[in-house]
């Protein structure tokens, strides 16, 4: 298993991107929660990312609402479902943990959905931003709630001025 990663400007930080074999596998913002030790991400080369940079660039542009790079998810079947969940989920809309939990067909399993949403390896792209608490509320991100927030809102259309009104 071989592994590079680069690092990126974005308007949410430096977000470090992470290939294994040539796929990409880790989108990580600074100071996330679940973020691997930097060790692990191998040799800094931005050969293998080319393509996610320039769909990046045009996600924080407001030129692309959905991504098409290859992706490698790697952790359990339940997580790797979930996040196929949250890939579902249309730009501009959220989710609950709940939805999810009943998409999943485990009504009951809200929780679990949540702790699964907080270990996604690939933020922005794997929008787990998208998913809200029951009744609305921000609840949980890796990346910090008040980047969760500026995610929904960038993603909403809205402009800044309105920020303090949506949640």
């Amino acid at each position: 298993m071989h592994r590079q990663h680069t690092v990126i400007d974005s308007p949410y930080g430096p977000l470090t991107l992470v290939a294994t074999d040539g796929t990409l596998s880790g989108l990580y913002m600074t100071e996330q929660r679940h973020r691997p030790a930097e060790e692990t991400f191998g040799d800094r080369d931005p050969a293998p990312f080319g393509p996610a940079i320039d769909q990046l660039e045009a996600y924080f542009a407001g030129a692309l609402k959905e991504f098409d790079v290859p992706l490698r998810l790697d952790g359990t079947l339940f997580q790797r479902s979930v996040w196929q969940q949250l890939l579902d989920i249309p730009y501009g809309q959220t989710r609950t943990y709940g939805e999810l939990a009943e998409a999943l067909g485990k009504p009951a399993a809200s929780r679990a959905v949540g702790l699964a949403n907080g270990k996604n390896p690939i933020s922005v792209i794997v929008p787990c931003h998208r998913v809200i608490g029951a009744g609305g509320s921000l609840t949980g991100y890796g990346g910090g709630l008040d980047r969760k927030k500026r995610l929904l809102v960038f993603e909403g259309g809205t402009g800044p001025e309105s920020e303090s009104t949506l949640f």
